[in-house]
Formats: structure tokens, sequence, C-alpha cells
């Protein structure tokens, strides 16, 4: 009997895409009695599916369905959506019968949760593979008792999910991280005609960890008035999503600041607010220097071990805290002001750092002989049998 697995990315960005399509297009060719649907909640989703699956064809290619709200639905969660994800949850109700129609459903995110914790689906088997291997708390929440698989990209995340969830032992898997096997992690692009250090300013959304509200025109200040350095402003593609971000988590909210226009026009800035370069490693893999608080990228960029900055914006007591394992990976800044001598670290700081990095990249990310996307899809195939 054929089963059914629909992927599914239920957003307001494409940026969690690359993070499990890799594995829908291994699982669609790796048995001929799975039959792979990729379900998407946006044209801009479907426009980044369509272009990886353009650039990794295959011959038994998934259907790829656009699902869609009506007219009115659209309109009431459109202010909504500007704190809380009323867009998303909206998507999920209008199809609880397409989504009772599959064996498995494959997420990388946790709103799909409410499928079971709201609307007590019995079907289908809910399959999580996270979209980064950060270390928000946000990541390791209750509603990861909800999933029947969560397939981590490494040791890090799966024993951060085991200290509060010991019972899911079973449930969580270590198959490394699929978005890389969508990129070509040996390019370096070149984003300005010079070969001056490029700095990645990386700034988070999250209202409370993000250094965007509070130190962000600082920052931008300070690279528009120097020439030593190429400046990339390319924060989570959330941020500019929208104007006032929540969380209810921190129980904090914040109103987006702009970037002003004269930042736009220097040959030694480049803003970006959130293309598809944004998403597709082009940043991390260009840059020379990263300079960011919260994002999970951290993680993407010491690939390739280079220097680390993190601005201490919220004054968070952070040495011993899980949840900021990554500042290790770098130097710490609470002022803007200590940021010229940060960009200028002693080498053996900076030595000891770049080993640090080598080592967290060992314990967040499995690399083996077979591919993550591989691994994640025979998991899959295990949990139809």
């Amino acid at each position: 009997m054929t089963k059914r697995v629909c992927f599914l990315f239920n957003h307001e960005d494409v940026h969690q895409v690359a993070h499990t399509l890799p594995v829908a297009l291994e699982l669609a060719g790796l048995n001929a009695d799975v039959e792979v649907e990729i379900a998407v909640s946006t044209a801009e989703q479907a426009t980044a599916v369509e272009s990886l699956i353009q650039a990794r064809p295959i011959a038994n290619t998934p259907l790829v369905r656009r699902l869609e709200l009506s007219a009115l639905m659209e309109l009431a969660t459109s202010t909504l959506n500007r704190i809380v994800p009323a867009r998303r949850i909206a998507m999920l109700r209008r199809h609880l019968d397409y989504f009772q129609s599959f064996d498995v459903l494959v997420v990388p995110e946790f709103t799909t949760t409410l499928l079971r914790s709201r609307w007590k689906l019995t079907g289908p088997l809910l399959v999580c593979i996270p979209h980064g291997s950060g270390d928000r708390s946000v990541g390791f929440s209750d509603e990861l008792r909800f999933f029947d698989r969560v397939l981590v990209a490494g040791e890090k995340t799966r024993g951060r999910m085991l200290e509060r969830h010991p019972m899911m032992a079973d449930k969580i898997k270590v198959c490394g991280y699929p978005k890389f096997d969508a990129m070509d992690l040996t390019r370096k692009p070149r984003l300005f005609e010079d070969d001056k250090p490029v700095v990645v300013y990386n700034p988070h959304f999250d209202p409370l960890l993000s250094s965007w509200y509070r130190f962000g025109p600082q920052i931008l200040d300070h690279f528009a008035a120097q020439t030593r350095f190429n400046f990339v402003f390319a924060p989570h593609v959330m941020l500019f999503r929208k104007l006032i971000h929540g969380s209810l988590e921190h129980r904090r909210l914040h109103i987006r600041r702009k970037v002003p226009q004269r930042f736009y026009d220097m040959p030694h800035m480049l803003i970006d607010t959130g293309s598809a370069r944004s998403v597709d490693m082009t940043y991390t893999l260009a840059g020379d220097i990263y300079l960011g608080d919260a994002s999970s990228q951290i993680y993407e960029w010491i690939i390739r071990p280079r220097p680390a900055i993190f601005l201490n914006a919220h004054d968070a007591k952070w040495q011993e805290d899980p949840n900021y394992a990554h500042w290790h990976l770098g130097q710490v800044i609470n002022d803007p002001k200590q940021l010229e001598a940060a960009l200028h670290p002693e080498a053996g700081e900076l030595a000891y750092v770049l080993d640090r990095q080598k080592l967290a990249c060992a314990k967040t990310f499995s690399f083996a002989d077979t591919s993550a996307s591989l691994r994640c899809a025979t998991e899959i195939q295990v949990l139809l049998k």
C-alpha cells in the first residue's frame, strides 16, 4: 500500500525551506511506494521550493501544493500576524482534513503541534526537522512531546532536548543538517569590489535577545564612519517582516527600527533586510567577522571557523546559561564602544576561540558517509513501516 508523506512549509518567510526540502527529495527517490507531497502557504515559499527542486532534479518529483485561506480570513489575520502567528494557525485549522489524509507530516517548526494539542488530530504521525541548531530555550520547549520523531543535526541538540524530555530518548534521532546538502560550503561569495575584511552583522528579531533595538543605530554609525572593513547588515529575515515583535516567552514587545536611507548609499556597506541571500548562506560564507546576538546562524558560520563578536544588549548573565552557549564561540561585549577593540583580538585569544568553534561544530553537526538528507529520509521510511 502506498504511504503518503507531506512536507509542510507554513510560515511568513522562506528561511525554513532549505532545512527540510532536501529530505523530501531524498525520500521521493528512495521508495516508489512512498508518495511525497510538498505543501506551501505562500507564493514566495512555492518559488523557493521550485528553485531548489530545479537545482536538484529527480525522476519522481514531488507535487507542490499551495495552501490558501479565504480572502476574509487573510484580512482577519493580517493585523494580528504582526505580533502573533495568526495566519499560520488559521492555515492549520483551515486544512485539517488535508493533513489528516497523510501518514506522516514533516515540519521544520513547532506551530504544527497545534494539530494535536488543540484540534486532537489522530493522524498523521508528526516529524520535526528543526530549522537551525541554535541554543535559544524556545527550541527545547514542551511542544516537542507531540512529535513522533525529532531528527536533529547533532548530539548537542539531542542532549539539550533530552535534559527536558528524557522520555523521548527513542524519538530523538541524530541525522545531521540537511540544509548543508543544498549548499556549496566551499564557496566564498565576493560582495564588494575590494578585498577588505567583511563584517557581517546578523541581529535576531527576539524583542529581548536582539541587539538591534538598543544598539543597532550605533553599530551602523560605527561602520559608516570607518573604511578598514566592509560591512554587511543581514539580520534574521523575520526582523524586517514585522513592525512590532512580541515574545510570549519573554513577555516583551518592541517596535522595530528602520534603517536610515543614508546607509544604503555607502559603497563599503551592504544592507539586506531579507532577500534570498539572507537564507542561502551567502553572507555566512562570504564574511570574515561575525557580529550578532542570538541567531542560530552562528552555527552555520563556524562550519568554517572565523572570528565572532556577540552583543549583550540586555545585560544577560550568560556565562553558565546553556541558552547562550554560542557566546563562548567569540568575544562578548556589553557596549558598542567596545567594538573597535573586539575587531582586533590578540592572536592567542583568537586561536583559543577558533579551537572552541571547531569543537562546537563537531558537537552541533553530525557528518557521515551518508548525507544528512538521506539519513533523515531513512528514519521517516522506518517510521512508515
